[in-house]
This record gives structure tokens, C-alpha cells and sequence, in this order.
């Protein structure tokens, strides 16, 4: 059986706010659209399912998000992520300059959890608290001398 991560789907209290974070950060909408009605409940599992979505990728192509901003049923909210928490941890991009990154994610008033680690001499990174309290892991990979 073949498999391939098809993409990676988050709830988020503002689809706007969420979509000018990750195109920021150097994403691109690749479609967006209203679902609801009988098939969305069936797939979802959610009577009434009506959302508003984007479909965002990396440049590279390979790394899509799809953000869900749900109109019915009402959003429940349970609270900002921990990284402990059971459930989706985070979603983690490279980049290539993570000051850079960081100082765009700091304009969408989003700031590290606690500051920027050395993973060895491999990686720098830090976790930071995104658009609807979503945890995005900002990793640079280090240069070898």
C-alpha cells in the first residue's frame, strides 16, 4: 500500500488572521473555498458542518496546511496547546533564516515560547504561539564548517 501525507489540517478561531500568518512566513494559497452539506458531515463526522477553508502549501511544494474556520457548528475553544498535550503537538517548517522568520512571526504578535535552542551543531529552533494558539516549530538548519 502506497501512502503520502496529504496535508495537515487545523481549526483556527480567525482564517484570515491564520492565512496572512503563513503566507508571511513564506506559504501560498492554493485554493479556498465553503464546504457544508451532506458529504462534509459524513467525512467530518459533524452535523451541520459548515466552514470556511483555505488550502496553503510550502514552497517547495511539498508541505500543504488546510485551515478550517468552522461557522456551525460553533468553534469550541479548549485552550492553548501545551507541548505535552495529548493530540497534534505542532507543525514544524525549515527555514533558512530563522531570525528572519522569527521577526516575521513577531509582527503577527506571535513570540517564542521561551527562546531559540541549539539542537547539537545541528539545528537552531524554537516553538513559537501562532494565530489561534496553534505551536509552530521554526528550525534552521546550521551550516557546517
Amino acid at each position: 500500500m502506497a501512502i503520502k501525507l496529504e496535508n495537515v489540517g487545523i481549526a483556527v478561531r480567525d482564517l484570515e488572521e491564520a492565512i496572512a500568518f503563513f503566507t508571511d512566513l513564506g506559504l501560498t494559497v492554493i485554493g479556498r473555498d465553503t464546504v457544508r452539506g451532506a458529504w462534509a458531515d459524513t467525512a467530518v463526522g459533524l452535523d451541520g458542518n459548515h466552514a470556511n477553508i483555505a488550502l496553503l502549501q510550502t514552497p517547495d511544494g511539498h508541505g500543504r496546511l488546510e485551515l478550517f474556520e468552522y461557522i456551525h457548528p460553533e468553534t469550541v475553544d479548549p485552550g492553548p496547546a501545551r507541548p505535552n498535550g495529548i493530540g497534534m503537538h505542532r507543525v514544524a517548517f525549515s527555514v533558512d533564516d530563522l531570525d528572519a522568520a522569527l521577526e516575521t512571526a513577531a509582527k503577527h504578535g506571535c513570540r517564542p515560547l521561551r527562546g531559540v535552542a541549539a539542537y547539537g551543531d545541528t539545528y537552531r529552533l524554537t516553538y513559537v504561539r501562532g494565530p489561534s494558539g496553534i505551536i509552530v516549530m521554526l528550525a534552521e538548519e546550521l551550516k557546517k564548517a
